[in-house]
C-alpha cells in the first residue's frame, strides 16, 4: 500500500541533515586500476628544451639527425630567408618548429614504424598516424609516405574495419545469339571540347 506524504511535512529530509562538504581525500586510496608496465614503451623517452622548442626523442633518432646533414632544396631555400619559422640548431633543422628529417629512406622508415607499430599506438589509419607524426617531424613528401606505409601494412589492412555497404551480386547478360540482339550504349564525358564537342559515345553490339 503507498501512502503519499507532502514535501512541505516531511521534516526528516531537512537542510539541517544535508551535507555541505563532503571529504574525498581517502577515496580510492592505494588503488590502482592499470599497473605501471601496461603504459611503458621499449623506446627511452627524453624531453630536451633547445631554445623555444622543446622535442621527444624517441631512441636515437635525433642523434641520427645530427649525424645526417644533407639537406634538400626546399629546406636549404626556407633556411636561407631566416624568417624565424626555420632555424637550424645541433645539426637539427627544424621547419615551421618541427624536426626535420633528412632523405635517408632508413631514418624515415624507422619513423613511420615507431609511429605506427607499437601496440599503444596501435596501427593507426593513415589520417591518425598523420596527426601523430606532424606534431614533431617534418619532410617532404610526409603524407604520401604515411599512406603508402598504412595502405602495405598487413597488419592494419587486417583489421580495418568496412564502412561501406558489401557489393551486390554480379548479374551477366545473357549470351546473344546473334549480331543486333543486344546493344549497349555509353556516354564518356565530358571531355576538353573539340569542334564544339565534349563527349563521346560507345556502341556496342
Amino acid at each position: 500500500m503507498l501512502k503519499h506524504i507532502p514535501g512541505k511535512t516531511n521534516m526528516k529530509a531537512d537542510i539541517l541533515s544535508w551535507k555541505d562538504q563532503v571529504n574525498t581525500k581517502e577515496d580510492n586510496k592505494d588503488v590502482q586500476l592499470l599497473k605501471d608496465k601496461i603504459w611503458t614503451r621499449k623506446t627511452t623517452t627524453k624531453v630536451t628544451i633547445l631554445g623555444r622548442k622543446a622535442i621527444t626523442e624517441e631512441g636515437n633518432i635525433i642523434k641520427k639527425i645530427q649525424k645526417n646533414n644533407t639537406r634538400e632544396k626546399e629546406v636549404i631555400q626556407a633556411l636561407e630567408k631566416n624568417d624565424g619559422l626555420t632555424w637550424e640548431e645541433d645539426g637539427v633543422a627544424y621547419m615551421e618548429e618541427r624536426v626535420y628529417v633528412p632523405n635517408n629512406k632508413e631514418l624515415r622508415e624507422e619513423i613511420l614504424r615507431e609511429h605506427h607499430d607499437p601496440a599503444d599506438i596501435g596501427h593507426l589509419g593513415q589520417h591518425r598516424m598523420m596527426e601523430l607524426l606532424k606534431r614533431t617531424y617534418w619532410w617532404p613528401g610526409m603524407k604520401e609516405d604515411v599512406k603508402k606505409y598504412v595502405q602495405e601494412c598487413f597488419k592494419y589492412q587486417q583489421n580495418k574495419v568496412q564502412h561501406q555497404k558489401k557489393a551486390g551480386e554480379l548479374h551477366p547478360l545473357k549470351i546473344p545469339q546473334g549480331p543486333w540482339q543486344e546493344i549497349s550504349i555509353d556516354i564518356i564525358g565530358p571531355l576538353p571540347k573539340s569542334n564544339g564537342m565534349d563527349a563521346i559515345v560507345v556502341i556496342i553490339d
